[in-house]
């Protein structure tokens, strides 16, 4: 797939979710997807990964100065305690022979941090995964068929970093609208030497993140953004990838390479391809290490919480070396 009509949006999704379509491909009832890619064979090579046992986290922080506007009702997370050492301090806790504690708790939207898409969270014309009706599929009670909770015990595998800002980008940063292509991500793997392939969760770094660092927020809940062209969705399907995940709010490029759409890309390859998208993830510590090693596999865990009926989860993804 190459050129794009920008005036029509919903024939070029059509066209890519016929090509790309992986419905029934593990039997009608599937509720896993592409993460039926990452087989117990699969995390066995990949355990040989870890080499040197240095780890890093790719989750941004949880709390109140994250990027989160309030679009559509997403805050960012309101940490509050319910219990102190003040508290503690001031004897009011009613516990016996000194022993005092504290306790907390936060709410906040499951995707306002780094999380995953679960398949329940987009749909096309009405469906969702699998081809099910989105009316029966996600209620007011919930995703009853695919909720997160579905994967909690699957994401732990082969990571593959893909530093795209780092190979293309000035300074190690795409601007603002980079549409990253196929071949971008396979000249990618040329430079790094890091192969792509089946069950692997790869992790795209366009530097957009390390900008937010220097510059503030912005406009990064939203906003602009280089990321995934639409042209990848071949690419995302034929590799039969596990998952991928950005540095990015939204993980496919903005503004969307059409004149009138909202992340045509989420529409073909969650319910469709049924691919797990990660999104607002940092690799930046992760980068720099894999620049200095030049090794960009490596072991990788990003369970998300087993929240029952979510259609997305907060996590904290963990890459051991």
């Amino acid at each position: 797939m190459t050129g794009l009509d920008r005036s029509d949006p919903e024939g070029a999704i059509a066209a890519a979710a016929g090509r790309n379509s992986n419905w029934g491909r593990w039997g009608g009832d599937d509720v896993r997807g592409t993460m039926n890619f990452l087989t117990p064979a699969h995390r066995r090579e990949a355990a040989a990964l870890i080499r040197r046992g240095v780890s890093f986290s790719l989750a941004q922080s949880f709390d109140m100065d994250g990027p989160q506007k309030g679009w559509r009702r997403r805050t960012n997370p309101v940490h509050t305690m319910l219990d102190t050492g003040t508290d503690a301090a001031a004897g009011i806790q009613g516990f016996p022979h000194g022993i005092g504690g504290a306790d907390d708790v936060i709410a906040m939207p499951l995707q306002c941090s780094t999380q995953w898409d679960g398949l329940g969270h987009i749909f096309d014309h009405g469906h969702s995964w699998n081809g099910r009706l989105a009316a029966d599929t996600v209620t007011s009670l919930g995703d009853n068929t695919t909720g997160i909770e579905t994967v909690a015990s699957v994401i732990a595998g082969r990571g593959v970093l893909l530093d795209v800002g780092r190979c293309l980008g000035m300074g190690g940063e795409l601007p603002d609208g980079f549409a990253v292509t196929a071949a971008h991500l396979e000249e990618t793997i040329a430079r790094q030497g890091s192969a792509v392939g089946r069950g692997d969760i790869v992790v795209v770094r366009t530097g957009q993140l390390s900008r937010c660092r220097r510059e503030g927020w912005g406009d990064y809940a939203g906003g602009p953004a280089p990321g995934l062209s639409f042209t990848t969705a071949d690419w995302l399907h034929d590799t039969e990838i596990a998952a991928i995940a950005t540095d990015t709010w939204g993980f496919e490029v903005r503004p969307n390479e059409f004149d009138d759409a909202f992340q045509p890309l989420h529409q073909v390859v969650i319910p469709h391809i049924g691919l797990f998208i990660g999104e607002m993830w940092d690799p930046d510590a992760l980068a720099v290490d894999c620049a200095a090693s030049g090794v960009y596999d490596f072991w990788l865990t990003a369970a998300p919480l087993p929240i029952t009926g979510a259609v997305g989860s907060p996590i904290n993804p963990i890459a051991v070396k």
